[in-house]
């Protein structure tokens, strides 16, 4: 359908109010909320996501595009049951103990949502307890800890010890990821996943919210 293939191409641009109004359109001439919040604004989050893990695209734009889709997300919410809005996951994420830095953070949680999943975000400098208890409160898939400082990286090793003497390490996948953090830090830790950016993050974590991991 043009119009949606337009709002998906709208919000690539980042034109936010252009986006919010064309969804707003697309609802008028009749076509199902479902159907714009997945072919129009997730597919086009899909396209950002891939050219900024390609160096396309720059934080920048990947913030700008995530703006205008949450504008239009804001006029579809209204017409969405919440049987419509398929949940496909939720990821507890944070900055790990001592590190305050969070644009990578943001980056991430922005991509899992463009992917359609529901993150809890617990902000900078968060206690290893505070990722398990939260990843249980909401019944999380994935706990993610960022960390930009080789001084603070060793705070996951903490998480995944918490989540192991909680007893939901058989439940959750823990990813980690920041500048510091390589593949062979995350095995020697016994964490699930480490992915190099935002954009591979998202990816991994929709495949083992679906079981396809």
């Amino acid at each position: 359908m043009e119009i949606l293939q337009e709002i998906s191409t709208l919000l690539q641009q980042g034109r936010a109010p252009k986006v919010k109004e064309l969804v707003a359109q697309a609802l008028e001439t009749g076509i199902e909320p479902k159907t714009i919040l997945e072919e129009g604004l997730l597919s086009g989050m899909n396209v950002v996501g891939e050219k900024f893990k390609n160096n396309q695209v720059f934080i920048p734009e990947v913030l700008i595009a995530a703006r205008a889709m949450n504008m239009g997300v804001e006029v579809l919410k209204p017409h969405l049951t919440s049987g419509e809005i398929e949940h496909k996951g939720t990821a507890v994420i944070g900055t790990v103990k001592g590190d305050l830095h969070d644009i990578g953070k943001n980056l991430v949680k922005l991509m899992l949502e463009g992917k359609g999943l529901t993150v809890i975000d617990l902000g900078v400098d968060v206690a290893p307890e505070a990722f398990v208890e939260k990843a249980i409160e909401h019944h999380a898939d994935i706990i993610c800890c960022s960390a930009l400082l080789t001084t603070t990286m060793s705070e996951m090793k903490n998480v995944v010890e918490k989540a192991t003497e909680a007893g939901i390490r058989d439940q959750v996948k823990i990813m980690i990821g920041g500048a510091p953090v390589t593949q062979s830090f995350c095995e020697s830790i016994g964490a699930d996943y480490y992915t190099s950016d935002a954009a591979s993050c998202s990816d991994v974590a929709l495949k083992i919210c679906s079981g396809t991991i």
